[in-house]
């Protein structure tokens, strides 16, 4: 995965934390972790596309998030950002290799193949039962301060 996955899903985390319903500044985002504005805004644009995040043009606009964490799972955000092709693509080499056969799927019939679906769907599984909502409770229990810190960070920030 890019390090946008990444960034998409501590922005989102941070929106979630935002309770005055004011849209963040994609610069505002990106001054938070001292990250490329440019380049996040390219990942927000992907989670506005996604349906994740909310955005509002002009001076007083940002982006906010669109559905609450509850209904944001970890694989909403790494599909926005990544897409849905698998991470392994099998090539088919073992047509090339001694005894292949030019008939025989062998995205079906690899075992490499299979064990690399089987690993994926697994990792899917588990981020599709992880919501934003989850990872927010996780870290509020750990680092209770960190909302009020990131509130007051951002309110800093837009000035």
């Amino acid at each position: 995965m890019t390090e946008g996955v990444e960034w998409a899903l501590h922005a989102s985390l941070n929106l979630a934390w935002v309770t005055d319903g004011q849209a963040v500044p994609a610069a505002t985002l990106a001054a938070f972790y001292e990250l490329p504005p440019a380049y996040l805004n390219k990942q927000l644009q992907a989670l506005t596309r996604a349906g994740i995040l909310t955005s509002t043009p002009g001076p007083r606009g940002g982006f906010r998030l669109a559905r609450p964490p509850e209904e944001i799972t970890l694989l909403d955000v790494v599909v926005a950002i990544e897409g849905t092709e698998e991470a392994f693509r099998c090539t088919e080499i073992l047509r090339q290799g001694p005894g292949g056969e030019p008939d025989i799927d062998y995205r079906k019939s690899c075992v490499i193949s299979q064990t690399m679906r089987q690993a994926e769907l697994g990792w899917r599984q588990e981020l599709a039962m992880r919501s934003l909502a989850d990872i927010k409770a996780t870290v509020e229990r750990m680092w209770p301060a960190t909302p009020a810190r990131t509130r007051h960070h951002f309110a800093t920030l837009r000035g």
